[in-house]
């Protein structure tokens, strides 16, 4: 893996499909239901004793509801829960559209977004951010039984299925791998299962995710990525103190292992570092 880079160059700046698809640009006023403004200062939010968050409430495993009793639950919001704890105040949830949830950051409407929001140099410009409670690489997975594919190079001349709008799609097709279109990840697998192709590519997460709740011991990683996607809470830009108490509580959350518990509950592996 360590002549990764060449393979990767064009894809260095992967937007993992976890959270790359958002942008600033959506306008104010969109998505969230608050009148209030919240506050991004560190006192006014400890004068409040909350800390007001911006997630989507439909993105399962990290923010969703759960049958039956309808609660808002999930990776992100367990974290930011215990992080505003260590902060001595309670997290208060406002679900916003993830096409709105940077406007409503920015309206003053949330203090934070926990939402598997990935850090990158162009979003660095505008918000600043905590640090990293998510760190995953892009994976190859293959049928169990699969000797033939150890790196990304071994993919070229195979079969890959890909969702053609991912980003998963262009490295694929980078390390000279024929691509089979599919709707998703549940497909892929079908797919790998009945060996009508050779691999697929995709989120770390996306696999532990299905590991955990299918168990299926007739597929396995082959290969990972050298790149990185680390996720973190945003803030607005200048937020320096907020920032500081909440990258503070996510050390403590590290420290006593409340991270790697939370991690393991919804992907069986810590994903936190």
């Amino acid at each position: 893996m360590n002549n990764r880079l060449s393979i990767l160059g064009a894809a260095a700046a992967l937007t993992f499909a976890l959270a790359g698809c958002g942008s600033s640009s959506t306008p104010a006023g969109e998505g969230g239901s608050s009148e209030s403004a919240a506050s991004n200062s560190l006192q006014e939010i400890q004068d409040s004793g909350v800390l007001t968050v911006g997630t989507e409430g439909t993105y399962k495993p990290f923010s969703f509801h759960e049958d039956g009793s309808g609660e808002l639950t999930g990776y992100d919001v367990e974290v930011i829960t215990a992080v505003a704890e260590k902060m001595g105040v309670e997290a208060e949830f406002e679900e916003t559209q993830w096409d709105a949830i940077f406007a409503g950051l920015e309206a003053g409407r949330f203090d934070v977004i926990a939402n598997q929001v990935s850090i990158t140099d162009e979003r660095k410009e505008t918000y600043d951010f905590s640090e990293p409670y998510t760190v995953s690489s892009g994976v190859i997975v293959t049928s169990a039984d699969n000797n033939d594919i150890s790196s990304f190079e071994d993919l070229s001349g195979k079969t890959t299925a890909q969702s053609l709008t991912s980003n998963w799609y262009e490295l694929a097709t980078e390390s000279g791998a024929n691509v089979e279109p599919v709707e998703g990840w549940a497909q892929s697998v079908t797919l790998l299962e009945q060996g009508r192709v050779d691999a697929t590519i995709n989120d770390e997460l996306t696999y532990l995710d299905y590991q955990k709740t299918n168990n299926n011991e007739g597929i396995k990683i082959a290969a990972t990525t050298d790149e990185t996607s680390e996720s973190a809470v945003a803030v607005v830009k200048g937020s320096t103190e907020l920032v500081d108490a909440i990258n503070t509580a996510l050390g403590e959350l590290r420290a006593d292992g409340t991270l790697t518990e939370i991690s393991e509950k919804y992907f069986g592996s810590d994903v936190s570092e």
